[in-house]
């Protein structure tokens, strides 16, 4: 395993860690969506060690390694995360708790800077399922987006915060913001405004200074940077606004969590 490989499962894990979820992986031979006996065992423990009382969600991707197109691929690695699917329910795990079913497609790969391409593309043959803990942050506010919601509520999403001073977003941000997607993609009708949260800032201060732009605005930016890029991914800018809130909604769990953009609930 060389350098390079080793740095990405570190920064892997400690994605995994900030975001306080439990993960488990299964791997799979060579252009196969099947699974030995050995593999469902692995995910039928995983599940069975996890109090399912205190699960809010579980999601699952699916990946290949690099060879191949990519259409085949991307229809491979679904398939293989509808065996992981079908595994969970016929074991009794609620199905409206998976909240994310997606293939990935293929891992593409620097040939010439890995050591051990079999080894490598054997890892990337994987589903990997997220279980994403219930909330602790009081009534009427969640930490992902639920099948039914109630005017009012808030999505404080654990991943989506920010460095101290910055409106930038973060690749980890990014990267849950593309779940967000999946989601508002299936409720059409779902309408919210974003608002952003600085830490750190006197009561005497409205907001916090933007490193970037030098403005007191820094809630305010990471709000509408939140709603810039769901714009980009085909999110109508109908459903939604955005406001910055300043430091007016501590969650009371830590400066580094109220660095961090919520959802509130307009319409349903």
């Amino acid at each position: 395993m060389n350098k390079y490989f080793k740095i990405t499962l570190l920064l892997f894990f400690g994605y995994l860690s900030a975001q306080e979820k439990s993960v488990q992986t299964v791997y799979f031979d060579f252009d196969k969506y099947t699974l030995y006996d050995q593999q469902i065992k692995t995910i039928t423990d995983f599940v069975k060690r996890s109090d399912t009382t205190k699960i809010e969600s579980i999601q699952i991707y699916g990946y290949c390694d690099d060879r191949g197109d990519n259409d085949y691929n991307y229809r491979l690695s679904t398939n293989r995360v509808k065996t992981v699917q079908d595994i969970l329910t016929s074991n009794s795990f609620n199905k409206n708790k998976i909240v994310v079913i997606e293939g990935k497609g293929r891992v593409i790969l620097k040939k010439d800077i890995e050591e051990n391409l079999t080894e490598t593309r054997s890892k990337n043959r994987r589903v990997d399922l997220f279980i994403v803990k219930k909330n602790s942050f009081g009534k009427g506010i969640y930490n992902s987006f639920q099948e039914k919601h109630k005017v009012g509520d808030r999505v404080y999403l654990e991943n989506i915060l920010f460095v101290m001073g910055s409106s930038k977003l973060t690749e980890q941000s990014k990267q849950e913001l593309d779940k967000t997607v999946m989601v508002l993609q299936k409720n059409q009708t779902l309408q919210f405004e974003i608002r952003g949260h600085v830490c750190c800032t006197p009561n005497y201060y409205p907001d916090a200074i933007d490193e970037f732009t030098r403005e007191r605005k820094l809630s305010l930016n990471r709000a509408r940077n939140v709603y810039r890029y769901l714009i980009s991914k085909k999110i109508s800018p109908q459903r939604m606004t955005y406001k910055g809130c300043g430091n007016k909604f501590p969650l009371g769990k830590g400066d580094a969590l109220d660095r961090r953009v919520e959802f509130l609930i307009l319409k349903i």
